[in-house]
């Protein structure tokens, strides 16, 4: 296998590539989310955790927050308590990127989407709409065969 070497980087090397990813960062914020004024949240409620992602109008991702990205684990992921705290975490990150105005997505049957659209009202948002865009099945999967003896 040969001999492992630990490579130890200078200070000089620390800060070139700190600068580099500093540059792009700066660029990145300002072609990016600080011009936008309106956007969309969707709310993803499923029975083990809610999923909350932030949105421009064209649909590229700015921001999103889970109830397990905060710290709750196992079962009370799928609280409406978590659910409410994700919201209001990103409420937080709305109003840090100057957004006005959103549209509200909420999708699926957990117990925590009505918290999380109370608290998103209780933060004094600006919500043009609020849409159920959870799927349902029309007519269902085709039966099986009949059975032959």
């Amino acid at each position: 296998m040969g001999k492992k070497r630990i490579a130890i980087q200078t200070e000089d090397e620390l800060l070139k590539e700190r600068e580099k990813v500093d540059s792009k960062v700066k660029k990145e914020i300002k072609s990016g989310p600080q011009k936008i004024k309106e956007g969309r949240v969707y709310i993803f409620s499923s029975y083990n955790n809610t999923i909350i992602t932030l949105t421009n109008s064209q649909g590229d991702v700015l921001h999103w927050m889970s109830a397990g990205s905060i710290g709750f684990k196992g079962t009370k992921k799928s609280t409406p308590f978590a659910a409410s705290k994700v919201a209001e975490a990103m409420s937080q990150a709305i109003n840090k990127l100057g957004i006005e105005k959103i549209d509200i997505f909420v999708k699926g049957v957990g117990s925590g989407r009505e918290s999380a659209i109370r608290s998103m009202i209780a933060r004094d948002l600006e919500i043009s709409s609020i849409t159920d865009i959870t799927p349902i099945p029309h007519n269902g999967c085709r039966p099986p065969k009949r059975r032959r003896v």
